[in-house]
C-alpha cells in the first residue's frame, strides 16, 4: 500500500464517526478500532498544525432506492463521537447527502487552508468515504485512503472499494504508514 509523499498542506477528513453510525455492525474493522485510529491520526495532524475536518450526516438526500431507510433517529444520532476529541481548530461539516462535498462548505474550507492532499477515514467505506473521495478527486486533490481506519456494513463493500475503486483515484495506505509520514 503505497503512500508516496505527504504534501505540505494535507488535511484529514473523518467521515460520519457519529453516535448513530458508530453503533452499527461494520466489517472488517470494528467501529471502535476505526474511531481509535482516526483519533490517533487527528492528533498527529493537529500536532503538525494541519487541518482536521470532522464530517457528520443528518438526514438523507431525497430519491428512490431499493433499500428502505425508514427509521426515527434518536436526538443525539448526528453527534460526533467524543473519542475524536474535537478541538477549536477543527472544522466541522454537516452533510445531507452521501458525499461530503456536495452542498457543504468542505471545498471552501480546504481551498482557503491551501490543502492539496486529503486523507480519508470513516464509516462506511463504500458509501460516505467513497462518495467524498470521488468529490475530492474531482476537485483536484491528491487523495489518500487510510484503509484500516475505515470500515463498511459489508466486508465485500469495503474490499471492493479498497482493492478496485480507491487505487484508481488515490493512494491506499495504513494508519501506521500515515503516522510515519506525519512524524
Amino acid at each position: 500500500m503505497p503512500l508516496t509523499q505527504l504534501d505540505p498542506v494535507a488535511a484529514l477528513v473523518i467521515i460520519d464517526l457519529q453516535k448513530g453510525i458508530a453503533g452499527l455492525p461494520v466489517q472488517p474493522y470494528s467501529a471502535t478500532d476505526v474511531i481509535a485510529r482516526s483519533a490517533k491520526l487527528a492528533g498527529a495532524f493537529r500536532k503538525k498544525n494541519l487541518p482536521v475536518v470532522l464530517v457528520n450526516v443528518e438526514g438523507r438526500a431525497p430519491g428512490r432506492t431499493d433499500t428502505s431507510f425508514n427509521f426515527s433517529p434518536p436526538p443525539d444520532w448526528a453527534e460526533l463521537v467524543p473519542q475524536l476529541d474535537r478541538q477549536p481548530s477543527d472544522y466541522t461539516v454537516t452533510k445531507h447527502q452521501i458525499g461530503a462535498f456536495y452542498s457543504t462548505a468542505l471545498e471552501r474550507i480546504l481551498r482557503r487552508a491551501g490543502v492539496t492532499q486529503v486523507f480519508l477515514t470513516g464509516i462506511a467505506t463504500s458509501m460516505g468515504v467513497e462518495a467524498s473521495a470521488r468529490g475530492a478527486y474531482d476537485h483536484g486533490y491528491n487523495v489518500v485512503f487510510v484503509a484500516d481506519a475505515m470500515s463498511d456494513l459489508s466486508e465485500q463493500g469495503h474490499k471492493h472499494a479498497i482493492d478496485v475503486t480507491f487505487p484508481r483515484i488515490g493512494e491506499v495506505t495504513t494508519t501506521a504508514e500515515a503516522l510515519a509520514k506525519l512524524s
